[in-house]
């Protein structure tokens, strides 16, 4: 993505949560290997040798669908960057496909839709297009992205007149 041309009045860059890290997927490989080993001991022991390779291919699939997930979310993000000009949410999918949604801002405004099921809905909305944005986010964070939203696309449709023969 190029840099506006515009200087930025606002910028967000939301991500979903990513709390597995590498010492989390050793641990949990370690888990698993110890797990395997004892029910391999046992298939040893009652004579169901057989069963031993098909065990070793189900650890091997469940850590390799932990490291795809992990990947795949690595690429997902959103950004949110104002400036005079435009509004534009830029969105990455898991895939890595760009969606960009572009707003004018001076008629843009942010609506927050609380939900008691989950974290709400919290969207952009401006002459009568709109995008829902934060969609990884939780219910505190997406309060906090939109009273920020809110306050810079405020500022953003204030006019700074510099008249020297006023000073």
């Amino acid at each position: 993505m190029a840099p506006p041309a515009d200087p930025v009045l606002f910028q967000a860059i939301c991500t979903p949560p990513r709390s597995f890290s590498r010492g989390l997927f050793r641990v949990l490989a370690g888990l698993l290997a110890v797990l395997a080993t004892l029910t391999a001991t046992v298939f040893l022991i009652i004579g169901a040798w057989p069963v031993l390779p098909f065990l070793g291919l189900e650890v091997c699939f469940a850590l390799g669908m932990v490291v795809f997930h992990a990947r795949r979310t690595a690429r997902i993000s959103e950004i949110i960057l104002l400036t005079a000009d435009r509004l534009t949410v830029t969105r990455t999918d898991a895939r890595g496909r760009r969606e960009e949604v572009m707003l004018d801002p001076y008629w843009a405004r942010s609506i927050y839709i609380p939900r008691p099921a989950h974290a709400g809905v919290l969207r952009l909305e401006s002459r009568g297009r709109g995008a829902e944005i934060g969609q990884h986010l939780g219910g505190d964070e997406k309060v906090s992205l939109h009273e920020a939203l809110s306050a810079a696309l405020a500022r953003a449709k204030q006019p700074v007149f510099d008249n020297p023969q006023l000073r």
